[in-house]
């Protein structure tokens, strides 16, 4: 079973990792990430291509059941406008044995943040910018080629 969500509304990441446990599954890994307040950010705001962010979504959730034969995978994507602490998103891959589950959850966050259609725009106190895609992001999604 795969679910794909992309909202403005708050994500709860307990309720997310609840639903991720499914009949069959032997192990359930997950990760939630957070909007980080280091380096003075006050706000992030997330846009994306609706359709498409969901279709790429949704494209590496399949990719990810067929290569580790998963049960199940939730992934939840907040846009919009947040604040340090609030969940931005939340990755849940169920599998018959951990390791699946551990590397699916891995591979699923290492893509999204290459491959999903998503921009981010920080404030803080002394304005706005754009963040661009991190070196550090390309090298973990390319360890999965």
């Amino acid at each position: 079973m795969i679910h794909i969500a992309v909202s403005t509304d708050p994500v709860d990441a307990g309720a997310e990792l609840l639903a991720t446990h499914l009949a069959g599954a032997g192990g359930v890994a997950s990760f939630t990430g957070l909007v980080r307040g280091d380096d003075g950010v006050e706000t992030l705001a997330l846009e994306h291509y609706p359709g498409v962010t969901e279709a790429a979504l949704q494209r590496l959730a399949e990719e990810a059941v067929a290569r580790w034969r998963l049960i199940g995978v939730r992934v939840v994507h907040r846009v919009g406008a947040m604040v340090p602490g609030d969940v931005v998103v939340f990755v849940g891959a169920a599998a018959a044995h951990r390791a699946a589950a551990l590397e699916a959850c891995a591979y699923l966050i290492d893509r999204l943040k290459t491959d999903a259609p998503f921009w981010k725009r920080e404030t803080r106190a002394d304005g706005a910018r754009w963040v661009e895609q991190r070196d550090t992001d390309r090298a973990a999604a390319a360890r999965w080629e």
